[in-house]
């Protein structure tokens, strides 16, 4: 009798194991199939650089910061950031350890994140003094052999200064660094004012804001969209953890709604914006 009630009470505790495994495997499904998030729903949580202007920084100076408080102005939710410097593991070290539920600025082909729809899109561009003859528009511009360069190493212009023959005369700044210490895309444009270099080549963003910030001024000329099998634009998307939908659905929405005030920000900031057909967009036709 005893072996027999052990036999029965093994097999009872059996069944009760498989229910529990079954019925947790349900869960499981209906969670993911109803898309469950674990976002902060009471207020705004995003991460982002302390130090990386134009982009943002501690002081809330960025227009990465100005986007993120009209979000949250826009969601009756108080705003917090969350601060690592944007380098190797940004999104590792915050957006994918709950740090945070939203990151202002990812390329739109960024893997690593579920991306929304783009807000900008920005190119490439020159920075060059004002006092420059010829003015330089492209880098296939004979004049060039004559001038010195800075480029940020591995960023698609440097493609297109290498194919041309250009490297001799082009200074390399390194495109990862620990942004805490170092900026080399806004040191290049500060080489240009001072006359270590005669043009810059770096991303929109960074030529608009840093030329403004020279003084005197500096010109800034955006490049073409795309030479040959090189692009030079890019859509700027914000990101999100992946299968959070109702998240992405909802940010989307704000994007489309609050996109005449984004945009104001953004050439605020001297940033460079093509359209859906990779004209420049000009402040006044914003107003």
């Amino acid at each position: 009798m005893i072996a027999g009630a052990e036999v029965n009470a093994a097999m009872i505790w059996r069944a009760v194991c498989v229910g529990l495994a079954l019925s947790l495997t349900t869960l499981c499904a209906q969670a993911a199939g109803d898309g469950h998030e674990g976002r902060n729903t009471s207020h705004l949580t995003v991460c982002g650089d302390p130090n990386n202007l134009p982009f943002s920084n501690q002081a809330m100076q960025g227009f990465e910061n100005r986007i993120a408080e009209i979000i949250a102005e826009a969601l009756d939710r108080p705003l917090y950031y969350r601060w690592w410097p944007q380098s190797v593991g940004f999104v590792r070290n915050t957006l994918q350890t709950r740090r945070c539920d939203l990151v202002m600025g990812i390329t739109s082909v960024n893997e690593m994140v579920q991306n929304t729809n783009p807000y900008y899109r920005s190119v490439y561009s020159l920075v060059q003094r004002t006092d420059a003859s010829p003015r330089i528009a492209s880098l296939s511009d004979p004049a060039l052999k004559d001038r010195r360069l800075g480029v940020v190493a591995g960023t698609p212009p440097a493609t297109l200064i290498a194919r041309y023959g250009l490297m001799a005369q082009t200074r390399p700044y390194q495109r990862t660094v620990d942004t805490r210490h170092l900026a080399p895309a806004k040191q290049a444009v500060a080489d240009v004012a001072a006359g270590v270099t005669d043009i810059a080549v770096v991303w929109g963003p960074v030529a608009g804001y840093g030329a403004a910030q020279q003084d005197p001024q500096l010109v800034v000329t955006p490049l073409p969209a795309r030479v040959d099998d090189v692009p030079l634009a890019f859509n700027v998307s914000m990101g999100l953890r992946h299968r959070e939908t109702a998240w992405k659905h909802q940010i989307n929405a704000l994007i489309e709604q609050l996109q005449p005030e984004f945009r104001q920000v953004l050439l605020d900031y001297g940033v460079p914006l093509l359209d859906a057909q990779d004209h420049v967009i000009q402040a006044a036709s914003n107003r």
